[in-house]
């Protein structure tokens, strides 16, 4: 792969992959930490917890989708290929 757009896109991909899983991941961990919350009875250090978990995946996980929507989208477009069109 020598073409430089071809490798700055697989580079966004993987960069947009990461971002995904490290966003689902601290939403996953906020369920857990949410759950003990629950059986444990809520304090600050839970609440605390919950608040940052949610706020860092949100500002990873929403750049990470759109980034994997554009880089899917420059795909489509460099094969010719249209999705969602009304005309068919």
């Amino acid at each position: 792969m020598n073409d430089p757009i071809l490798v700055r896109r697989a580079r966004l991909a993987r960069f947009a992959r990461l971002g995904q899983r490290l966003g689902y991941l601290a939403y996953g961990v906020a369920i857990l930490v949410f759950a003990v919350g629950m059986a444990t009875g809520f304090n600050d250090v839970v609440a605390n917890t919950l608040v940052v978990l949610l706020v860092v995946g949100s500002f990873v996980l929403a750049p990470a989708i759109v980034l994997h929507y554009a880089v899917r989208a420059a795909i489509d477009e460099e094969l010719g290929e249209t999705r969602g069109d009304i005309d068919g």
